[in-house]
């Protein structure tokens, strides 16, 4: 650690950590559990405890009773009637944000922060944010984009060390970057697959949309941010449900999601709009005309793949471009995105749970597809 004295300078001195409560650890993981089971309060406690039991989490001074106790408290927990007409605890809402945050800081903490506001782009002009290039001044140039620092040093290279001299010829003119606002719709695949073979997909899916929703919100609060999930059919969700997204006996409709993501980025007013999808599965689902589900799970259905092309080519004519994450790596799987990605001309990343935030992230960024001029 270091100190700086007023006298002497700084001062290094051995770390110490900062101690954490009982309340605090405890806390911690009530959240990792929590999240797990789909904001199930009961199950998560049962977890705590046999935890407790094997790790010996409390002790005489501070039990699992006062945690729960201290969580209404502090506003985390409130009391509700369940189906069954018997009264028991939900998280609240300040739960579901600290989730949100913690989810940020897990996914995210390794990165440098950005300021709050928009997105750059790479087109220089009159814009807000200085790009750290020069070009002589033209007319029509404000005052405000004239470098004082680099124009006086022309000056004093054109015209000398003596009687101060500046022309127009000596002013310099630093460029600066537009800032331009996003519209992104995140599709989560929540069919059955997504928990398939003994591997939890959908809980990892879960922690990327709400690190990614929190960090839209409070960084780039311009911005805009859709969620929806998509089985056998596609439906929006509130930021507020993630912390209770499940799957469910679902094929997959991609077609759908698709549709739903375009007609909620149509709706929107800003010039980048993009498309994030995070899938594990093959498409196996569409709605015919009649209203009656086509269902097919065996390898790639021609019918349905079809229609998934055309939808990432409607998608690239309204300059709406989509980036695939997926959690997948059978050869025919990758062939379909590709193909996928082809028609569209997005991008695709074909990744493991592990660093699917930060991949999300990146990209988030710096998919800026249509500049301002």
């Amino acid at each position: 650690m270091i100190k700086k004295d007023a006298k002497s300078g700084f001062i290094f001195t051995k770390h110490t950590p900062k101690e954490h409560s009982p309340f605090d650890k405890l806390f911690d993981i009530f959240q990792e559990l929590i999240t797990h089971t789909s904001g199930d309060f009961d199950e998560a406690m049962e977890w705590l405890k046999q935890l407790d039991e094997e790790y010996e989490l409390t002790n005489e001074d501070y039990s699992l009773d006062d945690f729960v106790e201290d969580l209404k408290k502090k506003g985390y927990l409130r009391e509700e009637i369940k189906i069954d007409g018997k009264s028991g605890l939900a998280i609240t809402e300040k739960t579901e944000r600290a989730l949100r945050k913690k989810a940020l800081e897990q996914i995210f903490g390794n990165l440098r922060k950005s300021g709050a506001g928009n997105h750059r782009t790479k087109q220089t002009g009159r814009g807000d944010e200085q790009a750290g290039e020069f070009r002589d001044y033209r007319f029509g140039d404000s005052l405000e984009q004239i470098s004082m620092t680099e124009s006086f040093k022309n000056a004093q290279i054109n015209h000398g060390l003596g009687d101060f001299t500046l022309s127009e010829n000596d002013l310099v003119v630093e460029e600066t970057m537009y800032k331009t606002q996003m519209s992104t719709v995140l599709m989560i695949d929540i069919s059955h697959s997504m928990i398939l073979y003994g591997e939890d997909r959908i809980t990892p899916a879960k922690k990327v949309a709400m690190a990614l929703s929190e960090f839209i919100t409070t960084r780039y609060p311009k911005d805009t941010l859709d969620i929806l999930v998509f089985g056998d059919d596609a439906w929006p969700i509130q930021i507020k449900d993630l912390p209770y997204l499940n799957v469910g006996p679902y094929h997959t409709n991609t077609v759908a999601g698709l549709q739903l993501a375009m007609d909620l980025l149509r709706r929107k007013r800003n010039t980048n709009k993009q498309i994030f999808m995070i899938t594990d599965g093959k498409p196996s689902c569409i709605q015919l005309p009649d209203g009656r589900y086509y269902k097919n799970s065996n390898g790639l259905d021609t019918h349905i793949v079809n229609k998934c092309y055309a939808m990432a080519s409607q998608a690239r004519k309204l300059h709406i471009p989509i980036t695939t994450f997926m959690i997948a790596e059978d050869p025919y799987l990758m062939l379909f995105v590709e193909e996928f990605t082809a028609a569209n001309k997005g991008k695709a990343f074909y990744t493991g749970l592990k660093g699917l935030g930060e991949m999300i992230f990146s990209d988030y960024e710096t998919n800026r597809t249509k500049r301002i001029r």
